[in-house]
């Protein structure tokens, strides 16, 4: 397919899984228009039948190329990385390398990031009467223990470099930037981390994981 077709990516600021298909797409250098849907104006307007007939799960990220829609961030970046001509290669060459980056996106994007997510906290707080401060406690817990595993497999390997794997970012990088960004915004304590605390500061050096902070997306605030 060929990579002038345009990119469009319907993407909310916060959105953990957004951030990390927005580094994905500054990494391999691909220009996207910005569609925000906010998740919690009106309702959330993923919930809208706009948005429904785009993705039934009414959930972002979502990505357009061409007449094309992709859903679920890992899907979207694995997705770019397949169409994607460029050097940069987000997925190592070898199998098991390959393997070793998709867990430890997988541990981020399957096993922390579901049981933190804004609807699973909504329910909690509507079907159960959770209170906030319960309900925060609840999403520290579950990064924390997330987030400590993550370090373990890093701290243990001698794959892990500057990055996650090996001395250029990818997959994994673009899953773990965006849970920390989470995990401060939540008051976790990243201090048993500081194999994570290195790699997310090396990552946010790069201009590519810069420009997709949350803080710097036109729909912010």
């Amino acid at each position: 397919m060929a990579m002038d077709a345009d990119f469009t990516l319907y993407d909310y600021w916060r959105s953990s899984a957004c951030y990390r298909v927005r580094i994905a797409l500054n990494l391999k250098g691909l220009r996207y228009v910005h569609k925000p849907v906010h998740l919690l104006k009106n309702g959330g307007e993923q919930h809208s039948a706009q948005h429904r007939a785009l993705n039934p799960q009414e959930a972002i990220p979502v990505l357009v190329h061409g007449a094309h829609v992709v859903r679920q961030s890992l899907a979207i970046i694995e997705y770019l990385e397949e169409v994607d001509g460029a050097a940069l290669k987000l997925l190592p060459a070898a199998a098991l390398d390959r393997a070793r980056v998709r867990s430890l996106a997988l541990l981020i994007a399957c096993d922390v990031h579901p049981i933190n997510n804004l609807r699973v906290v909504q329910y909690l707080e509507r079907e159960f009467g959770v209170e906030q401060a319960a309900r925060e406690q609840w999403m520290r817990h579950w990064m924390s223990t997330g987030l400590q595993s993550f370090e373990t497999v890093l701290a243990n390997d001698a794959a892990t470099g500057l990055y996650c794997h090996g001395d250029s970012p990818s997959l994994a990088d673009a899953c773990l930037v965006p849970q920390v960004y989470n995990a401060v915004r939540f008051g976790v304590d990243l201090t048993p981390l500081p194999t994570i605390q290195r790699i997310n500061e090396q990552c946010l050096a790069l201009p590519a994981f810069d420009a997709a902070r949350p803080e710097y997306q036109p729909d912010a605030g």
